[in-house]
């Protein structure tokens, strides 16, 4: 018999030499492919801005607000009696005159009243007129001595209590008519409406508002200041005023009224500007800038308006630093805004690159790469 062990190899699973070099080699370069890949992930991205350089210009000290044109004087118009409203003859935007009727209401109580005074005076005109002859009667019977005096006397005084329930009905009667004439709600000046607060169907209470009306005449620009920048207001020695619909137009303004508190939601201050020689083309419910300028002169820079970022309630620009490539955000004093551009008079100094969009995709130390610097 053949020799199994001459048939069949002793160690059948022996790599030979070419095979394990093989492998050697392919796990280098997997080792160095890996290295590679680690190497490329680690390679750091700068996220590229667009900056523009600051520009210093000379400019006016002062501040700037935003507010509406109003007429100084305003009145809330209601009804001196309840009802229901049957007609409402004016809409926002008229121009009303004095004594003009401007809504009704039912009128139908009001008459119900009037006829039951009419016959409550009448009761008492007969009783009047009852005592009165009776009085005449009883004077002649006692100046011939039929009655005595005590009884004439109280004669005089039932003639007496006639009269007073006669003035009385006849008072009465004439508060009725004067009610159902405050069924007519009447302008008590000329203007404009301004407002409506009812609608024609509701019933309203007496004195609820029904229709504001805007004096003509005087016109102011209603603000809200801050209370850190009542200095700028009380501190400025000239006041003018632009208008968005007539940003050519710039017109003098007078500060009439800062209010004593501030208000409890938005902690700022309400100020009435008077425009001193209002224009025919300035109307009611325009936009309007105010203008609080004082003597002397800043470097005011330009930005364009979407370089703002707002922290808080603070206006603050995006800053790169030219060594290191990296933005800081810088708090700004921001005097004016305006469709395109604002103009900042403290925070900034000529030279510098401060990121221009895209403000909000960008945090403190980042590092950047700048694509471009432009003018404002």
């Amino acid at each position: 018999m053949r020799d199994p062990a001459a048939t069949y190899p002793r160690e059948t699973n022996m790599k030979t030499p070419s095979t394990f070099h093989t492998a050697v080699v392919a796990l280098a370069v997997a080792l160095s492919l890996a290295a590679c890949s680690k190497e490329e992930k680690k390679a750091e991205v700068l996220r590229p801005v667009n900056v523009v350089k600051v520009e210093s210009v000379s400019g006016e000290l002062g501040a700037s607000y935003t507010g509406e044109v109003r007429a100084r004087f305003e009145t809330a118009l209601g009804f001196r009696v309840p009802g229901k409203i049957t007609a409402r003859l004016a809409e926002v935007g008229d121009s009303v005159k004095q004594g003009q009727v401007l809504a009704r209401l039912d009128p139908s109580d009001q008459r119900l009243g009037i006829e039951a005074a009419r016959q409550q005076v009448a009761a008492a005109q007969n009783n009047y007129d009852q005592t009165a002859s009776d009085l005449v009667r009883f004077k002649e019977l006692a100046t011939q001595g039929f009655i005595s005096t005590a009884e004439l006397e109280r004669h005089v005084t039932a003639a007496r209590v006639a009269s007073a329930q006669l003035d009385q009905a006849k008072a009465q009667l004439g508060t009725y008519e004067n009610q159902a004439a405050y069924t007519q709600l009447r302008s008590d000046q000329d203007g404009v409406v301004t407002a409506i607060g009812a609608e024609v169907g509701q019933v309203v209470a007496a004195g609820q508002m029904v229709m504001r009306v805007a004096r003509r005449g005087e016109v102011e620009v209603v603000i809200n200041v801050p209370e850190n920048r009542l200095t700028d207001v009380n501190k400025a020695d000239k006041v003018k005023i632009d208008f968005w619909a007539q940003p050519d137009k710039l017109v003098d303004g007078k500060v009439r009224e800062i209010a004593p508190s501030a208000d409890p939601v938005t902690r700022t201050y309400t100020t009435k500007v008077t425009i001193l020689k209002p224009d025919p083309d300035v109307h009611l419910g325009m936009t309007a800038n105010v203008y609080f300028r004082t003597n002397g002169h800043a470097a005011v820079v330009r930005l364009p308006a979407s370089a703002l970022y707002q922290k808080g309630d603070q206006m603050a620009v995006w800053v790169v630093d030219p060594k290191t490539s990296q933005v800081n955000l810088r708090p700004v004093k921001v005097d004016r805004f305006s469709d395109d551009d604002v103009r900042v008079t403290e925070g900034l100094n000529g030279g510098e690159l401060v990121v221009r969009a895209g403000v909000h995709k960008l945090f403190a130390n980042e590092k950047v790469r700048v694509l471009a610097e432009a003018n404002p």
